[in-house]
């Protein structure tokens, strides 16, 4: 039978029942769970080399040069996955995407136990963690927006910032399983190969998910999005803004209609027309100036402590709790404070922190901890927005392509933290060093004082209308 809407009545009924409290409450648990999963894992595969990374070097007798390629390859796929993965989902559908992304992590995880001796393993490595890094970048692109658009506006904020927590768990768990394996004598291909177990357990996982009420609606499938949000979606706020997406979407054919245009669909031209450039600038300028910093301090935290006379090994296992400590304080604080709050005053202060760092010469050496640590906390307590303000501001039929041009954008800037700054200490000087990361803090500062929008308890098609015009 067909409705006037031209669907089956068939389907409406069969995806509209179960619709209990009970019910919605799993399927949000089981979303969340999937998604954060996702991130750990993306923190997992990043962090294991590091363990076992004497083992390869003498098992595959590999230079320096090789194994960065190794170590850089998940770099280098999540610049190519994200954009293409954040294309596919807004062309072909959230839901089939995020099996499909969590199956290409498997294959490729899976590969590493049959890698092979001698000359071609460097190559077989690399391209291997090259398909992982695709995937990877795929979580991003897919996964924050499918999140975001079934999650209740007054925890979306705290939701999506926990899959921060999830990456950065990942990789102290990366380490910790790595060593004890390690220690155990246990081969480094099995070590690396370790994050295909949990690989399996999320591929099975997201077998079933529905599809995203947001992306149909775009689609113009609205009968289809409204009885998923009748099964799935227990919060009445967001019923609301899936009646507002309906709601626009039927003004925005009406008015194409009238001017004998076409909607266009998702493309990276249209990040950059005059309606959008201004989401596409916040989101991908902020993102590459909260982790550029990070990544080269972080990173060399040893050798730049170092330079300051407080060497050894706690100044950078500092650094990285003082980073974790940032991330769940804003967590727990982004839906009672508000994004805005938590994001442009934390920028100011860091480009504060890293200037009289890399002016004030003779700083005693406690007082340059102190100052570095408080970086860390505040620069990760902002960069948890990067996991928050992309997947918020894109309008639907833009958020996939938007969130994954902005994390591709953001590993330029994790590249160059990363591989210039021992450069720059080489050939300026650590202190011109730190005045160059204050610089780029403080462009964030200033971009983000200008464009950041407040999202707090908002509808997405609400945040989308007026942060896109």
């Amino acid at each position: 039978m067909i409705n006037p809407t031209g669907t089956t009545a068939s389907v409406d009924t069969s995806i509209s029942r179960e619709t209990s409290s009970k019910f919605k409450r799993r399927f949000m648990v089981r979303l969340v769970s999937v998604f954060i999963g996702g991130m750990f894992l993306d923190g997992y595969i990043l962090g294991i080399i590091g363990p076992v990374s004497g083992l390869m070097r003498s098992d595959l007798q590999l230079d320096a040069l090789s194994l960065g390629m190794i170590a850089a390859g998940p770099l280098v796929g999540i610049f190519v996955g994200s954009p293409l993965a954040g294309w596919a989902t807004d062309k072909f559908g959230r839901k089939p995407m995020f099996l499909v992304d969590m199956g290409l992590f498997l294959v490729a995880s899976a590969a590493q136990f049959f890698v092979t001796s001698g000359e071609g393993a460097v190559i077989q490595l690399a391209i291997i963690r090259f398909f992982m890094g695709v995937a990877i970048g795929g979580e991003y692109s897919i996964g924050g927006p499918l999140l975001s658009e079934f999650s209740p506006p007054k925890l979306r904020g705290r939701l999506l910032g926990l899959t921060l927590i999830a990456w950065y768990v990942g990789f102290m768990m990366a380490f910790i399983i790595g060593t004890l394996l390690h220690d155990a004598g246990t081969p480094w291909r099995l070590v690396i190969g370790t994050s295909t177990i949990l690989a399996f357990v999320l591929f099975l996982a997201r077998f079933g998910l529905p599809e995203s009420p947001s992306w149909l609606i775009t689609k113009g499938r609205r009968e289809e999005a409204l009885a998923i949000a009748r099964r799935y979606v227990e919060s009445p706020q967001m019923h609301d803004s899936i009646t507002e997406e309906i709601d626009l979407r039927i003004i925005q054919e009406a008015q194409a209609a009238q001017s004998r245009t076409k909607i266009k669909g998702a493309s990276f031209g249209m990040l950059f027309s005059r309606q959008y450039w201004r989401t596409t600038l916040f989101t991908s300028g902020f993102w590459f100036c909260a982790v550029t910093p990070y990544f080269a301090i972080a990173t060399f935290a040893d050798d730049v402590l170092n330079q300051f006379g407080f060497g050894g090994w706690t100044g950078g296992v500092g650094l990285s709790a003082l980073a974790a400590a940032g991330v769940v304080t804003t967590v727990l604080l982004i839906d009672k404070l508000g994004r805005r709050i938590l994001t442009v005053p934390g920028q100011w202060l860091c480009a504060g922190i890293l200037l009289i760092i890399g002016v004030w010469a003779n700083a005693p050496a406690i007082l340059v901890l102190v100052l570095f640590l408080a970086f860390s906390f505040f620069n990760a307590g902002y960069t948890t927005m990067t996991q928050v303000y992309p997947a918020e501001v894109f309008p639907g039929h833009l958020r996939g392509i938007g969130m994954g041009f902005a994390a591709a954008f953001s590993r330029i800037g994790a590249a160059l933290g990363t591989f210039a700054l021992p450069w720059a200490i080489s050939n300026i000087g650590l202190g011109p060093s730190m005045v160059v990361a204050a610089a780029v803090a403080l462009l964030g500062a200033v971009l983000s004082q200008w464009l950041a929008p407040e999202t707090k308890g908002r509808t997405l098609a609400e945040i989308s209308a007026n942060f896109s015009h």
